[in-house]
């Protein structure tokens, strides 16, 4: 299984190369334009992927105006602390399990996005993030990547502010402001790839490297997390799953992000997400 789908304006597209292809059009209206709907088929969508080349393009990528690569999917899942350098920068313990937290479905935007922040305290995290593609239920470390669809770019942007304003903190609402979940450019499935499991991530902000790891750091890896899941909830097609972030936050030093600030996410073979930083109004209610 190999391809790599994106989000175009609204509608499910194959990508190869610079270009992109129409997943309506070319399958000859056996996928709709909805990208959730197209990972419940991903036999189909591989075989599709090999004819590209004999196919006429829609567009160039670079012409595109690309949405989150999955157009409505029903959970969002995240993992705290899960790579050790961030877990001994924030002085906590390695955990034994893996920290679970949720962010809303409304936070996911595409590539591209502006985020929008509402106080001084908004922080990048750089993420790989896993798309399940076989909805399931207890299902094992050893079957569990059969159940992903692919991979892609993630930002777990948090607002510290409201993240810590509880007693004990919690973590979704600080996590879940509209344009806080950028994701793409496109999911490319796990077969694309060298290696799944050993994967280069950076962050920069203005061109600053803030975040330097590879995946293959996970304390826990995607077959871990996906078995830990699905043992409490059945796991759904289209169920996207932050994975965690490397050390180097904001937070720690007091580099919270700005206005006008670029912040720049890239992981190996899955590509780049490039968001601009937008201060839009105060929340109400918390003290910073």
């Amino acid at each position: 299984m190999a391809f790599k789908i994106a989000n175009i304006s609204g509608k499910a597209a194959l990508v190869k190369g610079e270009h992109y292809y129409d997943l309506k059009t070319i399958s000859n209206n056996v996928f709709d334009d909805d990208t959730l709907n197209a990972l419940s088929n991903t036999p189909e969508l591989d075989a599709l992927y090999l004819t590209l080349d004999d196919l006429d393009p829609t567009g160039q990528i670079k012409d595109a105006i690309l949405d989150a690569p999955i157009s409505s999917p029903k959970n969002c899942y995240a993992v705290g602390l899960n790579y050790r350098n961030h877990a001994e920068e924030a002085g906590m313990e390695i955990p034994k399990v893996p920290m679970i937290f949720t962010k809303h479905t409304t936070c996911l935007v595409g590539p591209h996005r502006d985020i929008e922040m509402r106080s001084d305290h908004v922080d990048y995290e750089a993420e790989l993030v896993a798309v399940i593609g076989k909805s399931g239920k207890d299902i094992s470390t050893e079957n569990a990547w059969d159940h992903i669809a692919g991979l892609c770019v993630g930002q777990d942007i948090s607002d510290r502010v409201v993240q810590f304003a509880a007693k004990p903190p919690q973590f979704n609402l600080g996590k879940s402001f509209d344009t806080f979940g950028p994701m793409g450019p496109y999911l490319v499935s796990p077969d694309c790839l060298e290696d799944k499991n050993n994967l280069k991530i950076v962050c920069k902000v203005n061109g600053e490297i803030r975040q330097s790891d590879n995946t293959n750091d996970l304390i826990f890896d995607i077959p871990a997390i996906v078995k830990y899941l699905s043992e409490i909830v059945s796991l759904n097609v289209g169920d996207v799953i932050f994975t965690g972030t490397p050390g180097g936050v904001g937070v720690m030093e007091g580099k919270f992000l700005k206005e006008g600030d670029v912040l720049t996410t890239t992981i190996e073979g899955l590509g780049t997400l490039e968001n601009k930083c937008k201060r839009v109004k105060n929340h109400s209610g918390v003290e910073e």
